[in-house]
């Protein structure tokens, strides 16, 4: 029987460095957030919006270049588990690309951002309470540690804004993904909130600029290999 994430001690699993320690920091980050968007006023709420962004893509964009390749090869069910999910990113990227082109006073906006954060809660339960515990079940901790690692080599060279377009698995999410992060970073770098969780990310990047992103590519095919 497996049990959720949200119910385990960090010991369990698998220690903080754990893919799936970090997978559940990023999820409570989240939930924390969208709940702070909600209760918020007009000011703060697209300050809120954008660190929303960021972290949902990065976190999204480290799932399927790691995480999900492992799930398909270590789980018998893992392509039918993996697709589930990656359809909820891909409507998720959808909404968001629709809220980025609506803007905060078009009346359609509010509607497209609860149903994304829906989405968003969605996933993070199909992950916890499913496919990551049976993750759990069949990889010990050396190998959840490895994955660890990888994924957040992934999630700090990721795009941070949606992008419909870029395929949901490797080669191709990382050969069309990454050489947008640089320009979707320094995007970030130009808005307001010097205080989102992907700052010194973004600032990295934009500093770094397109040249960088090549040698980005590889470093993260060889991250997510190291995790296998």
């Amino acid at each position: 029987m497996t049990v959720s994430l949200a119910g385990q001690t960090v010991a369990e699993l698998g220690g903080a460095r754990s893919v799936l320690a970090r997978q559940r920091r990023d999820h409570t980050t989240l939930a924390r957030l969208m709940t702070d968007y909600r209760d918020a006023g007009d000011g703060p709420r697209e300050q809120l919006l954008d660190q929303i962004r960021q972290l949902v893509f990065s976190h999204a964009f480290a799932e399927e270049t790691v995480l999900w390749p492992a799930v398909r090869r270590l789980l018998p069910d893992g392509e039918e588990l993996t697709a589930r999910v990656e359809t909820e990113h891909q409507q998720i990227n959808e909404l968001f690309a629709d809220i980025d082109r609506l803007g905060p006073l078009d009346p359609e906006h509010d509607s497209r951002v609860e149903r994304a954060f829906q989405l968003i809660d969605e996933d993070i339960r199909d992950e916890e309470d499913e496919l990551l515990p049976r993750l759990q079940a069949v990889a010990g901790r050396r190998r959840l540690v490895r994955l660890g690692r990888a994924w957040e080599a992934s999630r700090l060279t990721a795009p941070t804004r949606p992008h419909p377009g870029v395929p949901r698995r490797p080669p191709g999410n990382v050969t069309r993904g990454v050489p947008l992060s640089a320009y979707d970073r320094t995007r970030d770098l130009l808005t307001p909130g010097r205080g989102s969780p992907m700052w010194k990310a973004a600032l990295t990047a934009g500093a770094a600029g397109v040249a960088g992103t090549v040698w980005t590519a590889r470093r993260v095919l060889r991250a997510r290999r190291a995790g296998r």
